[in-house]
């Protein structure tokens, strides 16, 4: 038998998950949820991670750096044993860091002197393995320090051979993680030169033992036929690991965020009365999820709809949201972010609390309307960050009807002088289409690789509800555009 949470707990704990990260960006212990689909993700075999928005890359870039996380990945699971006593650095990050990575403006001086960007990378290497004494650290200014790797390789050849060495005896892996490398270049071309050489030098590490670089990218950002074109790149671009969240995951982090929250000890024995695996981490007790939980979707589905309600209106009609929220928040390719998730559960429970006080459940079904736009605001938010070309080319759309004929997009396009424009601006856009060569057509296959639009089989564009929600779209039976 379960035991039983009231509604009010129930919406208390979903108004206190996180409004619009990847499950907290602090990775501390009691966040650190572990899906079995990313268990590949993390050994220091797989060099090049990619993931759309939210997946987690920056969560796991930030988390393999701390030492008790790492020792808490070990514990669940014996194929991550390998963390506990790794060293590990960074080499890039979306936080500047100039003592030990050059920034976007420094790459930008480097490659435009000359400096390949292969030898960059291969630069922060060595200098995240130099000790104090060796000759690198006597180099005060990343292009002094680029220099004598470029004039000293023999030296670094010893240095990397050395640290292989040490770390082999040791039994230890040292890894440098890179993350955010859409922040090293405002334009494609720039970009991919940067990823290029790091991919030569994740390639090169690979023949060490016990050296490894891991690259956290964006699925959207990755393009193999402009960073793969050098010999042998095959063998670490058929290890790429990409970041997925089955449904049964998302409700697993949920289940991991309700089991270490305030109220963990009512929802573990709601959820599945008994023991929870558990580890002592820096002065208190970490758990988590037990597999039953996740493997199984009917129970996930029966608890679910205990605490948050059982249909999406009056009756089952409507549909049933333990599959409707996740269908209404992924993109062109089905894909949800659990950033998006949980914000839309967050949002849902905050509508319910201050709308439907009363109601029987912990979630009100408008409430869980009203979160799903609110995700997708977030999502809006997201994409005019990474992509400002695109609140252009889709703000033109407002209130349009999908699924429609791609010439009626085009044609809005054309009367708000959307694509004239982009051509115009091409360089002075971060990451401009692609194919802004191709007009109306390049502009949607840009949005089209951002999961934003897709087609239809009789060719007709369609938009995923996460984004045509928030861009003021509308269609027929769907949740109602924000606008």
């Amino acid at each position: 038998m379960t035991g039983d949470i009231t509604a009010e707990a129930a919406r208390a704990a979903f108004c206190a998950l996180p409004e619009g990260a990847h499950h907290g960006d602090d990775p501390s212990p009691e966040h650190v949820y572990l899906p079995r689909s990313h268990l590949r993700a993390l050994d220091p075999n797989s060099s090049l991670v990619t993931g759309m928005r939210g997946a987690g890359k920056t969560f796991w870039w930030s988390a393999l750096q701390d030492e008790a996380v790492r020792g808490l990945l070990g514990r669940q699971d014996p194929t991550l044993e390998w963390s506990q006593g790794a060293q590990v650095r960074i080499g890039f990050g979306v936080r500047p860091a100039p003592d030990q990575y050059p920034g976007k403006d420094v790459l930008r001086s480097l490659m435009g002197a000359g400096a390949e960007p292969r030898t960059i990378w291969r630069t922060v290497q060595a200098w995240q393995m130099a000790p104090d004494d060796h000759p690198l650290r006597a180099r005060g200014s990343w292009s002094k320090r680029v220099d004598y790797v470029d004039d000293e390789p023999e030296a670094i050849d010893r240095l990397f051979v050395d640290r292989d060495t040490e770390c082999d005896r040791q039994g230890v892996y040292f890894l440098i993680l890179f993350d955010a490398l859409d922040r090293s270049a405002d334009d494609w071309k720039a970009m991919y030169r940067a990823i290029r050489g790091l991919v030569q030098t994740a390639l090169e590490m690979r023949s060490y033992r016990r050296l490894r670089v891991k690259v956290f990218l964006r699925s959207d950002q990755f393009n193999e036929a402009d960073v793969g074109d050098f010999p042998d790149a095959s063998k670490v671009l058929s290890s790429m690991v990409e970041l997925s969240w089955p449904r049964r995951e998302l409700y697993g982090l949920l289940w991991h965020r309700l089991a270490n929250g305030p109220d963990g000890g009512s929802f573990r024995e709601f959820l599945q009365p008994g023991d929870w695996p558990a580890a002592p981490v820096d002065g208190r007790s970490v758990v988590w999820v037990p597999r039953t939980l996740i493997r199984d979707g009917g129970l996930q589905r029966g608890r679910f709809h205990k605490i948050a309600g059982e249909w999406m209106g009056t009756d089952h009609r409507r549909g049933f949201p333990y599959t409707w929220i996740p269908n209404h928040l992924g993109d062109s390719e089905g894909r949800v972010s659990p950033r998006s998730f949980l914000a839309a559960l967050r949002a849902a429970a905050e509508d319910t609390s201050e709308r439907y006080p009363e109601w029987k459940a912990a979630l009100h079904y408008e409430g869980i309307k009203r979160g799903v736009q609110s995700a997708s605001r977030i999502r809006v938010q997201e994409v005019q960050e990474d992509y400002p070309w695109v609140h252009r080319a889709m703000g033109s759309l407002e209130r349009m009807v999908v699924p429609c004929g791609f010439e009626e997009i085009a044609k809005r396009w054309r009367s708000a002088r959307v694509v004239d424009r982009l051509v115009e601006e091409a360089d002075q856009v971060k990451l401009p289409p692609r194919r802004i060569d191709r007009g109306a057509d390049g502009v949607r296959e840009a949005l089209e690789s951002l999961g934003i639009f897709f087609r239809m089989r009789d060719g007709r564009v369609n938009i995923p509800d996460v984004y045509r929600v928030g861009y003021g779209l509308g269609r027929k039976g769907g949740v109602k555009p924000i606008r």
